[in-house]
């Protein structure tokens, strides 16, 4: 009993912007997820219906529009396929910003891309900032864009 009544007093101390923060990352990580498990519908669901802005390191390089996702995914394979990369998973680290206005959202985390190319672990430490829109258990990601250096082989 002791112990719930402590964590039900921290929980009552947190600060605002880490609840916030918990219910903005949500479609940030049902997107990942989602994407790690090939399961595009399913991540389209975590953007704002009419339609998201993406900028990423393959050509074109940037999305637009309400099937900037779509497009965004059938460009990520045209890339991967001819240059032997499978395997793409993306993982997030903890938010290193997260900043909440009224109905709008920019989140910076950092990011890491492993990936197979020919046959080789490949692994790219990078930053993906999102910004976002709606409210608490409502967050829909409006746009998203990756920054990073070049890929690596896995030591």
């Amino acid at each position: 009993m002791r112990l719930l009544h402590t964590a039900i007093l921290l929980a009552a101390a947190a600060p605002a912007a880490a609840i916030q923060d918990n219910s903005v990352r949500a479609p940030i990580d049902a997107f990942l997820l989602a994407f790690n498990g090939g399961d595009m519908k399913t991540a389209a669901k975590q953007f704002v219906p009419t339609g998201t802005s993406i900028i990423d390191e393959f050509a074109p390089h940037y999305w637009t529009g309400p099937t900037a996702l779509t497009q965004w995914a059938a460009d990520y394979d045209k890339d991967a396929k001819p240059r032997g990369i499978s395997d793409g998973k993306v993982t997030a680290g903890k938010s290193t910003r997260t900043e909440v206005a009224a109905g709008v959202a920019y989140v910076i985390v950092p990011a890491h891309y492993t990936f197979k190319q020919n046959g080789i672990a490949m692994v790219e430490n990078g930053t993906m900032t999102f910004a976002l829109a709606g409210k608490a258990k409502a967050w829909r990601i409006a746009a998203w864009t990756w920054s990073g250096p070049a890929p690596k082989p896995v030591k």
